[in-house]
């Protein structure tokens, strides 16, 4: 059958993998897991829970919850009653769930247990087209709130299977589906509204790429929420993939080797903190190891596709079988593919991960977009260190005459929710989408990031600075977690940089410094001058006007709860510019 509504990939399994187990999470310390004919019929009966709720087409229903088998029950349901999904990240401000509750018009609201409950429940009474907590329902049973179960239950006591097929034979592919919300690096999130065609499109033009079978198995730790892990989700459905949910960021590692998935996706961020581990615990061994370890090492770092030399191959074959192939035991053993996106990952850990054997399939595309614009592929010339990937089929990609990307395509959205004026703003009238982000299309038809617009700045002699491309640099020193660039009208390029604290901590130990608290070790003069040779180090890969003249050490490490990243992790630079604008006085004085 041919899917062309998010919710016909419930026949489709039906059809093509009955017997298959669709989604896994854990329960009380087991894997709880879903057949396809399970998840149908509870889908099938929140359907009928919905309408007897008032739930009609066009209606918004938010849902507020890490991942779990249930946002998917839920997601399909309401799409499959016409109604509007607007999946909220449960790590935003009690301000962004007052805009986005209010701006969106819900109707309905799923939210996962107390702590997010206690979150929002003070604002419940503000948000008009809601009725108090009377239409806010949990995924845990919480005493004084409705259940999950509570709709599924009306729902198999009112079965109205001919009017629910009456409602979802008239949704058209063309019909709004989801709204997500932006998240607001460059201030009020805006609501992204998408199709159904918009995403299966994406979802088509990527299903060639895994070369698993419809056994597959994949492990998922990114938020629901997020466009890039949703459209990937709807992705492994359709490819018949059971799907097993991680039980937090701290479990990841034990799950890997639990599940021992075939597919990983993930974010840059999170694999180079596993590459950092593994090479912590190799500094740890015996000497011999150790240098065993880090010969394999250097030889992965050489690795490239299809220019290898009988000698290089011979010297992988030996890093291999003596180092490389215990990375991939520490990530269960059976990883085919890790997909990366949401941001720049470091070509060196790239090559580690590729000479270990596991292909690393980087993306890029935004939430415009549905998401995917272009990733890498296992075909010919499909895989290139430093770039995201090869354009996909379903897109168009202009570079504009200041070098921004433009894109055309089915998976466009409609644009934003009740705000005509930036949809006007980001698609102009020949139809393009703005990215914001600048690069160039090689030989190959892959694209290159060199950088987003709006963060580039201009010093005081006139020279434009990107400083997401230092900002990398930076970040590929093993001492530097995260690290900002500055200098707007400046005379130089500075830097606030977050240390990596693991790392400086274990060599503060090694080189006999004392300290008591972070900003202590930050203010010591042996640590300074370490970090003064790293950038030092980063300078000589950069231009006169891009090199850091001076830096301040963070003695805390940016995060979402402190209001640095965004929940996709991104630097939110306006707000840090404002939080620590004393400091970067100081690097201009």
């Amino acid at each position: 059958m041919e899917v062309t509504r998010i919710f016909d990939l419930l026949e489709h399994r039906m059809k093509y993998f009955p017997n298959n187990y669709t989604f896994g999470a854990k329960e009380n310390g087991n894997w709880i897991k879903y057949t396809s004919a399970q998840y149908k019929t509870i889908v099938d009966n929140l359907c009928y829970g919905l309408l007897q709720l008032g739930i009609k087409k066009g209606d918004k229903v938010v849902t507020i919850t890490p991942n779990r088998p249930e946002w998917n029950f839920v997601d399909m349901a309401i799409m499959k009653v016409g109604a509007i999904h607007v999946p909220v990240y449960p790590t935003i401000s009690l301000n962004d769930y007052k805009h986005i509750l209010s701006h969106s018009e819900v109707r309905l609201v799923f939210v996962s247990g107390w702590e997010l409950l206690r979150k929002i429940e003070g604002i419940l009474d503000e948000i008009p087209t809601l009725s108090g907590n009377e239409m806010v329902y949990t995924f845990k049973n919480l005493r004084g709130y409705r259940h999950l179960n509570e709709i599924i239950e009306l729902g198999q006591a009112n079965p109205s299977p001919q009017y629910l097929q009456e409602i979802s034979a008239s949704i058209q592919p063309t019909d709004v589906c989801t709204m997500i919300y932006t998240s607001g690096t460059t201030g009020v999130s805006k609501g992204v509204m998408l199709t159904h065609r918009n995403i299966l499109s994406n979802v088509q033009g990527v299903c060639p790429i895994p070369p698993v079978s419809k056994q597959g198995q994949v492990l998922s730790y990114l938020p629901l929420c997020h466009m890039y892990e949703r459209m990937l989700n709807y992705l492994w459905q359709y490819l018949g993939y059971t799907v097993y949910y991680t039980e937090n960021l701290a479990t990841i590692v034990d799950n890997l080797q639990e599940i021992k998935p075939d597919i990983f996706s993930s974010v840059p961020r999170l694999l180079e903190k596993v590459y950092d581990k593994i090479c912590s615990a190799a500094q740890k061994q015996f000497r011999i190891k150790r240098t065993l370890f880090f010969w394999a090492l250097h030889v992965a770092k050489q690795y490239e596709f299809g220019k290898q030399t009988l000698f290089y191959r011979i010297r992988l074959h030996v890093a291999r079988r003596l180092v490389l192939y215990n990375i991939k035991k520490v990530l269960g053993g059976n990883l085919k593919i890790i997909v990366s996106g949401g941001a720049a990952f470091q070509p060196k850990i790239a090559r580690v991960f590729e000479a270990s054997g596991i292909h690393v399939l980087v993306g890029y595309g935004l939430t415009e977009t549905s998401p995917v614009i272009a990733v890498h592929n296992l075909y010919y010339k499909g895989q290139k260190f430093e770039t995201v990937g090869q354009i996909l089929p379903t897109c168009s990609v202009k570079i504009a005459d200041d070098n921004e990307i433009l894109m055309k395509g089915q998976g466009l959205m409609v644009g934003y929710y009740k705000d005509e004026e930036q949809t006007h703003e980001a698609i102009d009238s020949e139809g393009w989408f703005h990215t914001g982000d600048i690069g160039y299309v090689d030989e190959d038809n892959h694209l290159h990031l060199t950088g987003r617009k709006k963060e580039m700045f201009k010093t005081a002699f006139g020279k434009y600075v990107v400083p997401t491309v230092i900002e990398r640099i930076l970040e590929s020193s093993e001492f530097i977690d995260a690290a900002m660039v500055v200098g707007e009208n400046q005379k130089f390029a500075a830097a606030l940089i977050v240390p990596d604290f693991v790392k400086l901590r274990l060599w503060c130990e090694s080189h006999n410094i004392e300290y008591s608290t972070n900003a202590e070790m930050m203010n010591s003069p042996e640590v300074q001058k370490r970090f003064k040779k790293e950038v030092a180090n980063c300078n000589k890969q950069l231009g006169e006007t891009e090199q850091i003249k001076r830096f301040h050490l963070m003695d805390y490490t940016f995060s979402i709860a402190t209001g640095e990243l965004t929940p996709t992790l991104k630097l939110r630079r306006a707000f840090i510019a404002n939080k620590h604008k004393d400091k970067i006085d100081a690097l201009f004085a």
